[in-house]
């Protein structure tokens, strides 16, 4: 059976990173996205839960807003409470990418144009080790 989802979207809160009681890293995530159509929309939530180090590059790399790219597949988590029987349907992320623009951390980036390409100062020829 073929059991496999790919979705890009926008992380609706910051990453939590936990741990298990056996000291295994995961996080709890929700993405949302939206489809536009004429006048209507469609707002779609999912819950995604991650593991070991895709967690923790959750939590280090992520945080609300930004866009990301899961690649996973569904599973059925059960508990009870109050003597109820509880389910629900998750995203078990197997891998996130990044996506969208890079946010502006202050790191030293080179101002760019709207075009994404940085002007080269004229000067620049006379420090070419080739000509």
């Amino acid at each position: 059976m073929l059991n496999s989802v790919n979705y890009q979207g926008r992380l609706t809160r910051d990453v939590e990173l936990k741990r298990t009681s056996s000291d295994i890293a995961y996080a709890e995530i929700t993405i949302a996205w939206s489809e536009k159509y004429k006048d209507s929309e469609t707002k779609c939530f999912l819950r995604c839960k991650a593991w070991r180090s895709t967690a923790e590059t959750l939590s280090k790399y992520f945080s609300k807003g930004k866009e990301i790219v899961i690649s996973g597949h569904l599973v059925t988590e059960e508990w009870e409470k109050d003597g109820q029987k509880q389910s629900r349907t998750i995203c078990q992320i197997d891998k996130v990418h990044f996506c969208g623009s890079k946010s502006s951390s202050g790191s030293g980036d080179t101002a760019k144009g709207d075009d994404g390409f940085m002007s080269v100062p004229e000067e620049i020829d006379s420090q070419l080790p080739f000509n």
